[in-house]
């Protein structure tokens, strides 16, 4: 996996032309965000699912807006979403406003035999025990969807 620490301060330096003093760390609990910004830390937290599933320009994009949050705390300047020092150098750098959506889930695609509707569930479903809900016919697996 990617040097997460040196990666942000090589993007800080390009891209913004300061320098980045603290940590930034991968976190797994992260779900639906690419990344958090710790005020009281100054540090940086990324989602590793987002770097896998993403190009490494998209990512990029994601460590832009983390890093905006960062500079402009310490610049003390709006470094939060709705101010505009945040929206105005997230587009000057050309952050990602927000995280892409990214399937963190293995879905299971389910194709019912007679009148061919689709149903898709994160489990698994026994074909056996249940049938389509619009005609009451047979369930096949049609695939597996992996995150």
């Amino acid at each position: 996996m990617l040097e997460l620490e040196d990666y942000v301060r090589q993007v800080s330096l390009e891209d913004f032309g300061w320098a980045f003093e603290h940590q930034a760390v991968w976190n797994k609990r992260l779900k639906t965000t690419g990344g958090t910004f710790y005020p009281k830390a100054l540090h940086l937290a990324f989602n590793p699912l987002m770097y896998q599933h993403l190009t490494l320009q998209e990512f990029r994009q994601i460590v832009r807006h983390e890093l905006c949050h960062y500079h402009l705390f310490r610049q003390g300047l709006g470094y939060k979403h709705r101010d505009s020092d945040f929206k105005q150098l997230l587009k000057q750098v050309d952050g990602l406003r927000f995280a892409p959506k990214v399937i963190m889930r293995s879905h299971h695609l389910y194709r019912c035999q007679n009148c061919q509707a689709k149903l898709m569930r994160i489990r698994r479903v026994d074909t056996k025990k249940y049938r389509c809900g619009a005609c009451l016919g047979e369930l096949k697996l049609e695939q597996i969807l992996e995150a």
